[in-house]
């Protein structure tokens, strides 16, 4: 009985995360305004998407929340890689230190963020715009890059770097040849992660954009939400973002699987 009773708690569990995507994707495929109503098949949403027939707010937005999650994955996925590395070659208080400091954002709730960062920027009189939301969107990325890079790190044989410097490699072509390409999975996945949460995130956004007019997803989701109804072009993106990250999940999780296997197959 207790074994049902946690299979049926999972399977619940399941259910309630995966039916509201599940009902989202299905009603993609019709071009009502309203989510529920079935006016039949068809395509016309993803048409309007490709063909651009929708507004240029909307199209806006969209480009915002790809660029910053790209560009916010891109840097924050390089800053922590190089900062997991350098915690990783710390020792006793001092690493323990940074890595209580490195989990503060994460455990912070996001409005704390998004107030403490749009005073950050008031006082330095930056321009709250594209800039801010990526530099924001970098600062609260970056610690999760940290903490997928580290667990690598600890599997990697800490004579190799040594052996590198040994046979006449800088520590510059060490890093490059031997550091990176050990950690190059756990990097990827840090990349991916940083990804989803700048799509993700509203909050912090929120507080860091401004009042010029710039939008990405979630703000212009909220925005459109309050004016009475939801834009039924989302409904094919948010399904295009789901099932990319799924895929993007998929490949990753095979490869590691793949590279498991033969170094077991070594060993």
């Amino acid at each position: 009985m207790k074994k049902f009773f946690a299979q049926a708690y999972l399977w619940i569990l399941l259910i309630l995360l995966y039916a509201p995507i599940l009902i989202i994707v299905i009603f993609s495929f019709t071009e009502s305004k309203v989510l529920g109503n079935w006016t039949g098949f068809s395509f016309g949403l993803y048409q309007n998407i490709l063909s651009g027939k929708v507004g240029m707010s909307f199209l806006k937005a969209l480009e915002n929340t790809v660029s910053i999650g790209i560009l916010a994955a891109i840097i924050s996925t390089f800053m922590g890689s190089i900062s997991a590395i350098g915690i990783y070659n710390m020792r006793g208080k001092k690493r323990k230190a940074i890595m209580f400091l490195n989990d503060i954002p994460m455990l912070n709730p996001d409005i704390i963020t998004g107030v403490s960062l749009f005073l950050l920027f008031v006082a330095f009189s930056i321009p709250q715009g594209y800039l801010t939301v990526l530099l924001a969107h970098v600062s609260f990325c970056t610690p999760y890059v940290i903490l997928c890079v580290l667990p690598k790190l600890r599997q990697m044989d800490p004579n190799l770097y040594e052996a590198a410097l040994d046979l006449g490699a800088t520590p510059r072509q060490a890093l490059n040849k031997v550091i990176f390409p050990q950690i190059k999975p756990a990097m990827i996945s840090g990349f991916i992660l940083a990804f989803t949460l700048s799509i993700d995130d509203f909050a912090v956004t929120l507080f860091t954009k401004g009042n010029k007019g710039f939008e990405n997803l979630s703000t212009y989701i909220y925005a459109d939400a309050h004016k009475g109804g939801l834009t039924p072009e989302l409904r094919p993106i948010m399904s295009i973002i789901f099932i990319f990250v799924l895929l993007l999940l998929i490949i990753i999780n095979i490869r590691s699987s793949r590279n498991h296997k033969k170094q077991e197959i070594r060993i």
